[in-house]
Order: C-alpha cells, then structure tokens, then sequence
C-alpha cells in the first residue's frame, strides 16, 4: 500500500509540474517584436489567424502563416514585390523563454540560416 501512495504522489507531482509558460501556442496570435540587429531593423509583428503583418523601416509586408506543428511554420508574401519575396521562409522556434523565443529562418531552399529573437509584446 505505502508503494502504491508513493507512486500516486510522483505521478500527481509530475502533472502538476506542467509549465504553460513554455507552450508555443501563445505565440501563434499576439503583436511581437523583433529586435534590430545586424543588417535589419526592427520589426513590429501583428498576427491574427492565417496572417502575419511586419511593419520595418518604412514598409509594410503581409504575409500568410501556415503551422506546420508549434515548433515549425511557414511564412509566405500574399503580395511578392520581387522574386526572392515569392520564396516561402520556413521557421523553426528553437528556444522558449516567457515571453519571447529563439527562431531559424531559411527562405526557399537555401542552405543560409538566419537566427533570431521574437519577443511577444501584447496579446
């Protein structure tokens, strides 16, 4: 009987240990902020459903977003200026802190890797 207690403990101590502050689903909606760094400047994020707008310098770009899992989704231009802007960006969120993660963004199919820190500054 003490065995079966002390199990039932671990297992309850085990669910209650879930931490929501790393579930990437609260970045999945929201306005972010990616801070400038080097060679870019920074960009204000606004997503909302399937859509992404990036608001940098004095542009605007819109932009379909398509999850793939909570880790992996794709990005692509709705209204492509050039031909590198038709290239989908494939992104992968390689670190979760509270109220920011880690990212790698390859557009196409290139072998260049571009990391980055989106940070969520409202719901």
């Amino acid at each position: 009987m003490k065995k079966i207690i002390t199990i039932f403990v671990l297992l309850i101590s085990v669910v209650s240990c879930k931490n929501d502050e790393l579930n990437p689903d609260r970045f999945k909606t929201g306005t972010f902020e990616i801070p400038e760094g080097k060679g870019y400047e920074k960009t204000i994020i606004t997503r909302q459903d399937s859509l992404q707008i990036e608001k940098y310098e004095d542009k605007i770009d819109t932009l379909s977003i398509s999850w793939k899992d909570n880790f992996n989704y794709t990005l692509k231009m709705i209204n492509p200026k050039t031909a590198i802007d038709e290239d989908p960006i494939h992104i992968k969120i390689t670190r979760i802190q509270k109220d920011s993660y880690e990212f790698e963004a390859v557009i196409g199919h290139s072998n260049y890797v571009q990391k980055g820190k989106l940070i969520k500054t409202t719901n």
